[in-house]
């Protein structure tokens, strides 16, 4: 009774439309209320906990902040030159391009929406005049988005991690061979059509342009050094290292590249300037730069904008840990594991079944509020079928990327309907066939625990654990 009370309860007051938060919060308390000791001031005791007691939860706001800097300055911008100068002359070169430049954005951002909106916005009008159909530069973009929850840093396997308590880090590492392994697929598919339907290609820029390009670039690709490099490293935990990449993004976004802030259309030399003189002139407007940052109109606006998405999620997360206690105290994820482990389910077919249940959930659901209400009761389950629980973390991300292109809920296509103005239905039929491609790697990664675990058991052993 009390397990259909709670996901009864929860299912209803999302199919009337109340937020995901309040339906986990309301759903929470009524049993409370109904079948446990539990007094109600605890309720308060334990939203409360749920984000203070959480170390990792606190590289979410750092990173959200870092990726609005970099959504907002020309970081995409120079990442998409370097992309086009690297493989631009191969035959289909700008859609392969344009994926590794969602690549290259995922790992300085952590987000799939981000990715698709600020990569998508200047590269899908750019490969239709280049002579691709709008169709599939659509596709490319919305699905090449996915990467952002999957290559590290991940916003996503933070909340996993946070729901689980297994290690951010490890969870980092297991995303990086895969997160690498799906680009590369996405690239060879695309040369592959490339050849059939003999798509446009650019010629090569030269060495020097590409030099210039990827000097350019750096600025921003450093973040992806700063974090992966400090994490895999031992030298700081993820929360540290968001903390860093936030500091990181606003220096370069303001002060380097100067695409916001104070020193917007600054030049870092005027014509006939001399070094020194350009050097006197810097400083000096970097200095007062510094003082006008928290009056300066557009980073408050980023820094909003970065509040407002990391109190909405961290509310989220509030509530689906009070969900994750009504869970634990009434011991429903032990209940339904002794139930599936008694049917005699070998791991494979518990993978199914997870699997299943992830892409119907992916359907109607935003990927951290799966991955909150999910996550505690499939873990202990895996735990007992002998399924490692930072494979089972990365599937289940795999599992929110195909999410991120399904309908009704799907973000993606709402981000690249918004960019292209064009109608949902004709932005999912653009996915269809990437969709399929998604769903192929899904069935390796969840079958191929190496693909995920090599990495981190590699670095384990380097340190000598």
């Amino acid at each position: 009774m009390t397990i259909a009370t709670l996901f009864i309860t929860l299912l209803i007051c999302m199919m009337i439309g109340m937020p995901i938060a309040i339906a986990l919060g309301f759903s929470s308390m009524l049993t409370i209320l109904l079948f446990s000791n539990d007094s109600l001031a605890s309720i308060a005791l334990k939203l409360y906990e749920s984000t203070s007691e959480h170390y990792t939860l606190l590289a979410i706001p750092f990173f959200i902040l870092s990726s609005a800097f970099l959504s907002t300055g020309g970081v995409a911008r120079r990442i998409i030159d370097f992309a086009m100068d690297s493989v631009g002359h191969i035959r289909g070169g700008l859609a392969m391009a344009s994926v590794m430049a969602c690549m290259l954005f995922a790992a300085v951002s952590g987000s799939s929406p981000a990715t698709v909106a600020a990569i998508g916005s200047i590269v899908i009008v750019g490969m239709v005049r280049a002579g691709y159909p709008e169709k599939f530069a659509a596709g490319v973009i919305t699905t090449s988005g996915t990467l952002g929850i999957l290559i590290p840093p991940s916003i996503v396997m933070l909340v996993y991690a946070a729901a689980t308590e297994v290690s951010a880090a490890r969870m980092f590492m297991a995303g990086l061979i895969p997160g690498l392994m799906m680009g590369l697929i996405l690239m060879l598919a695309i040369y592959i059509v490339a050849r059939i339907k003999k798509l446009p290609s650019r010629p090569f820029p030269g060495v020097k342009a590409l030099t210039i390009s990827s000097a350019k670039a750096f600025g921003g690709l450093a973040l992806i050094f700063i974090v992966l490099g400090s994490i895999y490293g031992g030298v700081a935990s993820p929360t540290e290292a968001a903390a860093v990449a936030c500091v990181y993004a606003y220096f370069i976004a303001v002060f380097g590249y100067r695409d916001i802030g104070p020193l917007k259309n600054v030049a870092w030399r005027n014509q006939r300037e001399s070094i020194i003189g350009a050097s006197l002139r810097n400083i000096g407007h970097m200095l007062l730069a510094v003082i006008k940052t928290p009056a300066d109109r557009e980073i408050r606006h980023v820094v909003r904008d970065g509040a407002k998405v990391s109190i909405m999620l961290l509310f989220i997360i509030a509530n689906a840990m009070l969900f994750a206690h009504v869970l634990t105290t009434e011991r429903i994820p032990h209940i339904i594991a002794e139930a599936i482990v008694s049917l005699g389910l070998p791991a494979w077919g518990f993978l199914i079944i997870v699997n299943l249940l992830l892409l119907a959930a992916g359907n109607f659901m935003e990927p951290s509020a799966i991955l909150l209400i999910m996550a505690p009761i499939l873990f202990p389950i895996a735990t007992q079928l002998g399924i490692d629980p930072i494979h089972l973390g990365i599937i289940m991300v795999v599992n929110m990327e195909i999410g991120m292109l399904t309908p009704p809920v799907g973000l993606n296509l709402f981000v690249t309907a918004g960019i292209t103005g064009k109608s949902m239905g004709w932005v999912i039929q653009s996915c269809l066939p990437w969709l399929v491609l998604l769903l192929g790697f899904l069935i390796l990664i969840t079958y191929i625990p190496q693909i995920s675990l090599f990495l981190p058991e590699y670095i384990d052993k380097l340190n000598g654990y």
